[in-house]
């Protein structure tokens, strides 16, 4: 499956150009217009990339980069932008981007940073295959820990042994039976209560709006499942 990338860029005829180029590379594109709207997707949808145009309006490209990274978004970051000091390039690297790439520009050369940097993401998460980011919520399996926000998530021990065995079948639905059998080590059905008040807990901690969970939801009638 190819990566989702964020373009934010404010100049449409760009926007519209970069985009048709990385969908006919087979890459999954959404774009945004400014960088509150930029911002807002990062948060909402989990991307492989971003590219960033610097001069926005309203915020600069400075201000939204630093924003994700301060939510604990490690996404990586390519600026896109009109400024070429040195001293541009320093500060956007200091704010947590991966690349930097002056317009104007080769779209084969766009296409190449892309590559090189997402090869290079791959490499570090496959050092730690643990790691694993939705939007603003970061889970390292590894480490056992769980940030939300660039703050870490108190969990308990069970919580975290079952978020971690839905994660770890992600996409895929199990029952309350399964759950007990495999996380709690019970086999009788009286306890499946006990399986739905720890999926409460959690989505009480990770969900934006626990009523409506977007991360761990309800299969009727046939268990959870770990959506994203």
């Amino acid at each position: 499956m190819k990566p989702r990338i964020l373009l934010v860029e404010d100049e449409q005829d760009l926007r519209r150009m970069i985009a048709d180029r990385l969908k006919a590379e087979k890459f999954v594109v959404e774009t945004a217009v400014d960088g509150e709207q930029g911002l807002q997707k990062v948060t909402d949808i989990p991307f492989d990339f971003i590219i960033l145009d610097i001069m926005l309006p309203g915020r600069s490209g400075f201000d939204i980069c630093r924003d994700i990274r301060q939510l604990g978004i490690l996404t990586p970051i390519l600026f896109l932008t009109a400024r070429s000091q040195v001293v541009d390039k320093v500060v956007g690297l200091k704010l947590g981007a991966d690349d930097y790439l002056t317009k104007p520009f080769d779209i084969l050369e766009l296409l190449a940073r892309i590559e090189a940097v997402l090869r290079r993401a791959s490499k570090a998460i496959g050092t730690s295959r643990g790691l694993h980011r939705f939007g603003t919520i970061t889970i390292d399996l590894d480490g056992t820990e769980v940030m939300r926000n660039g703050e870490l998530v108190n969990l308990s021990a069970r919580e975290f042994q079952l978020l971690r065995y839905l994660l770890e079948r992600r996409g895929c639905t199990v029952s309350r039976e399964q759950i007990l059998k495999e996380v709690w080590g019970y086999d009788e059905e009286i306890f499946t209560r006990t399986v739905d008040v720890h999926v409460f807990g959690l989505r009480q901690k990770l969900e934006d709006n626990p009523k409506k969970p977007d991360l761990i939801v309800t299969v009727p009638g046939l268990g959870y499942k770990f959506a994203r």
